[in-house]
């Protein structure tokens, strides 16, 4: 999927923040079978060290573009997220029915996607279905299926009613992205309205108010 950039603004206004150093990981330990003296395997997915490895990727390749402090961190990254993915959809079919689980599989390919992984945006979309038909009222299922949607340049209308629903349901930050994808498809008065809203909770964040000015003033650029 190609992405969206509205030039003014995310290009000029976003600062370059610097990331941590990407962490070092042994990925094989996500997954331990036992049974070989029996010819029964079962696999065993180590959920803590999963979750230690999703939140570094998460602090890097949340959004796109991601940030990291070097090529080697990147590269490192890259590699892990292809490993896991291979590793976790050969055993999805035994947590096809654990929100948990298939919201880290889900997140696992939306940064795939951020790192243009081939593949990783389908993966990422079939995995954001399977967990909203079995929690279609997850708050952070339909506010994360909305900002995937929403960095895309195909898709992004799909990420409106994603969008809404979580910020009818109380997630703090869908307003902004609601926002910016009002923004982008050339909705002003709900860019505004969302903007707005953000920006009252959030007056700190200057890089929504300086959207919310932009978006006020007629001076977005949309490629």
């Amino acid at each position: 999927m190609r992405r969206w950039i509205a030039g003014i603004l995310l290009l000029q206004i976003c600062c370059a923040a610097q990331a941590k150093e990407y962490g070092h990981y042994q990925v094989a330990k996500v997954i331990s079978l036992s049974g070989a003296e029996t010819g029964k395997h079962t696999a065993t997915i180590n959920v803590a060290y999963l979750s230690q490895i999703l939140d570094d990727l998460g602090s890097h390749a949340s959004a796109w573009p991601p940030v990291f402090d070097s090529p080697d961190d990147r590269q490192r990254a890259e590699h892990d997220v292809s490993l896991l993915a291979n590793m976790l959809e050969t055993i999805a079919e035994n947590f096809s029915a654990d929100a948990p689980m298939l919201m880290r599989l889900a997140a696992l390919h939306a940064y795939g996607h951020n790192l243009d992984i081939a593949g990783s945006d389908q993966l990422a979309e079939a995995t954001f279905r399977k967990l909203l038909a079995i929690a279609p009222n997850d708050p952070q299922a339909n506010y994360r299926f909305g900002v995937f949607y929403a960095e895309t340049a195909t898709k992004r209308a799909d990420a409106i009613p994603y969008l809404e629903k979580a910020k009818a349901l109380g997630v703090p930050n869908a307003d902004f992205w609601l926002g910016t994808t009002y923004m982008t498809l050339g909705d002003k008065a709900k860019a505004i309205e969302n903007l707005k809203s953000y920006t009252g909770r959030v007056p700190t964040d200057a890089r929504a108010a300086a959207m919310l000015d932009a978006v006020q003033h007629g001076k977005v650029e949309i490629k």
